[in-house]
């Protein structure tokens, strides 16, 4: 297998939501929540709140919907924080990230 094709299925993986690539990520993000000097459950809203404005991939909600379950984050929280970000970031946005987190929904919960 050549570097390109090593490459491209790495990044494929990154892209269906696992890999290495991935579980560096969210070790590092993990990490990152402990270190911030706020608690981790805002600091992980923030976080979140800053995807939905990047517009950022399933692949990102999935680093971050996985610390939010494993910390208690209750589906009711982070939808507030969908209608809070709503008059700020609009409408568009609110529903391409509501497809994305549904999306990485679907994966934390496959088999």
């Amino acid at each position: 297998m050549t570097m390109t094709q090593e490459f491209d299925d790495a990044m494929r993986e990154l892209a269906q939501g696992g890999g290495p690539v991935l579980e560096a990520l969210a070790k590092q993000s993990e990490g990152a929540l402990q270190n911030s000097g706020i608690d981790p459950r805002t600091a992980l809203l923030v976080r979140m709140s800053a995807l939905v404005a990047m517009d950022a991939a399933p692949a990102s909600y999935l680093i971050h919907l996985g610390i939010a379950d494993r910390g208690g984050v209750k589906a009711e929280t982070i939808e507030a924080m969908l209608i809070e970000l709503a008059p700020l970031v609009g409408s568009a946005r609110i529903v391409s990230a509501a497809g994305k987190i549904n999306q990485a929904l679907r994966e934390l919960s496959a088999p």
